[in-house]
């Protein structure tokens, strides 16, 4: 697992701080590209470091990132319209090498002289690519003739002065060129999507032959980069993190843990609305994994109490979070307290920010003056601490095999993801103990079976939601009952930003709905929420 490839990250992730030296960077340019994570990811994939930066960044500051080279993603726009997103032809003369895919293949070719325009003919969805110079950089081993994904209304139909046409299609005379003297290389398609059958060579061939890098960005790499960074950053202050029982804290305190041990503490707030055995796992599983100092704040009771007779769910989610700030910000006033008695200072929060966050609210210096926190609900405005954001630069699957290499347990690295409020709001109705113990039950149930069929890797999560204010007629042991209706949401997604529910076979769905209904008491019928994400969310509240 110490040099395993990872699956997709983000910028200025793994800085090989013990070497002094950076990684190899490849930037991916976005032009409104709906794929321009998913080309960060196949780079990361590659075991080679990339960023997402804006088309509108200027090409000197693009260069002064110091990148090994450039992919152009796609994009929705016409090269030729007024309006169209644009680049400097100094990234070409730069020396650097470039790939263009799509959108950006058309605009290297229009930039340095080529001929792009709508020919009438449109290519979308699988399209059969010939390749016409059989072992070229990009398509060497590949075969001639090979299955790959389009999507566009325009054409290239001349290819720059200096170019090398290598592949074509019935319609587009043009669907790939190389200038290896310039190491300026382009395709039509998007060998980053999983129908492009020889998409990820392709890239591979890019990266490894057209630009020279080395896959050398791994797991370990970069976990000795952070704990580096991380020690560097902190010096001999203190810090502390707020778990919440998730992957991304867990991982993030695992790793400044490795790096600064006992200057850190970590603090978890036991609302009573975790799963089952959760608290246990972060209690016993987690310190034992990493030894970290952890405080445990019992508030159960404080929360069922602020809870009480609410139904309405955003008004439940304000509460929640209302009250896990007070929570917090207690139990942290008492280890700075501690720590100032002891003549040392507590002067950093960390933060479990993934790189998906840091793309969509538009970037970020990494380290400033905290003002929200979203894992915990956003914390008062005064709060004067550092950020430590070891994850910002990884996606969901990177840290999960960071996670990995730490040596944190299969149960808290493979958790699925989890709702800050918790069982608070998959509860369908006011919150009380009485319920939550029986959903508490019910989603073990159905977690547990998911588990001895080995699905866990194949469903992004399965939330179990119990219809409190629901009543449905039954019939168990011979007798009427009237009791509650759970619906299982079984859903499979890679960032959550859309998704679509899980065909789980049937006879798991079956002995799900067999234990629940027999196990769980005044639960008398199980439902599918076969709903995609749109129209319907992940979670009901």
């Amino acid at each position: 697992m110490a040099s395993e490839p990872l699956a997709a990250s983000d910028p200025a992730a793994s800085r090989p701080a013990t070497s002094g030296a950076e990684p190899d960077t490849v930037l991916v340019v976005d032009f409104g590209a709906q794929y321009a994570q998913l080309i960060a990811r196949r780079v990361r994939e590659a075991r080679v470091y990339s960023e997402i930066v804006p088309h509108t960044m200027p090409a000197a500051e693009i260069l002064a990132k110091n990148p090994k080279a450039i992919i152009l993603s796609g994009g929705p726009s016409s090269v030729y319209a007024e309006d169209a997103p644009s680049i400097d032809r100094a990234l070409f003369e730069a020396g650097v090498p470039v790939l263009g895919l799509c959108y950006g293949f058309q605009l290297m070719a229009r930039s340095l002289g080529g001929t792009v325009d709508n020919t009438g003919g449109r290519e979308y969805g699988r399209t059969d690519l010939s390749v016409v110079k059989r072992g070229s950089t990009l398509f060497e081993g590949t075969p001639g003739e090979q299955q790959v994904w389009m999507s566009h209304g325009d054409a290239c139909s001349a290819a720059p002065e200096g170019f090398t046409v290598t592949a074509a299609t019935s319609l587009v005379p043009v669907a790939a060129f190389e200038d290896d003297d310039r190491k300026l290389y382009g395709v039509q398609h998007h060998p980053e999507v999983m129908h492009s059958t020889y998409g990820q060579q392709v890239l591979e061939h890019f990266l490894y032959r057209g630009a020279g890098l080395d896959p050398s960005w791994t797991t370990t790499s970069i976990v000795d980069e952070q704990v580096a960074l991380i020690r560097d950053q902190v010096g001999s202050k203190r810090a502390i993190c707020g778990l919440s029982g998730g992957v991304d804290s867990a991982v993030a305190a695992a790793l400044v843990q490795k790096a600064i041990g006992a200057q850190l503490t970590c603090v978890y707030v036991d609302h009573g609305l975790m799963r089952k055995g959760e608290t246990e796992q972060v209690e016993k599983d987690f310190v034992a994994a990493t030894g970290v100092q952890l405080k445990v704040v019992d508030a159960a009771d404080r929360f069922l109490d602020a809870l009480e007779g609410v139904s309405d769910p955003e008004q439940k989610r304000k509460i929640i979070g209302r009250e896990f700030i007070r929570v917090f910000e207690q139990a942290q006033a008492e280890l700075v307290a501690e720590a100032g008695a002891a003549g040392e200072d507590v002067a950093f929060l960390v933060q479990g920010t993934l790189y998906p966050d840091v793309v969509e609210s538009g970037g970020g210096s990494g380290t400033a003056n905290i003002k929200s926190h979203h894992n915990v609900g956003g914390l008062p405005d005064d709060l004067e601490f550092q950020l430590v954001e070891p994850l910002r630069k990884l996606f969901k699957d990177e840290v999960r095999m960071v996670g990995q290499e730490l040596g944190l347990p299969e149960e808290i690295v493979q958790r699925q993801p989890f709702p800050g409020p918790g069982l608070g709001i998959r509860i369908v109705g006011a919150v009380t103990r009485e319920r939550l113990d029986l959903l508490r039950e019910a989603d073990a149930i159905a977690r547990e079976e998911l588990t001895a069929a080995g699905l866990d890797r194949d469903i992004w999560q399965c939330p179990v939601v119990l219809l409190a204010d629901v009543r449905s007629v039954g019939v168990q042991g011979d007798g009427r009952t009237y009791g509650h209706p759970v619906v299982l949401r079984p859903v499979s997604s890679e960032d959550a930003m859309t998704a679509d529910w899980s065909r789980l076979p049937y006879d798991v769905l079956s002995r799900v709905s067999t234990r629940i209904t027999n196990e769980v008491r005044d639960v008398n019928r199980v439902v599918l929420d076969i709903t995609s994400k749109p129209p319907g969310t992940i979670e009901w509240e």
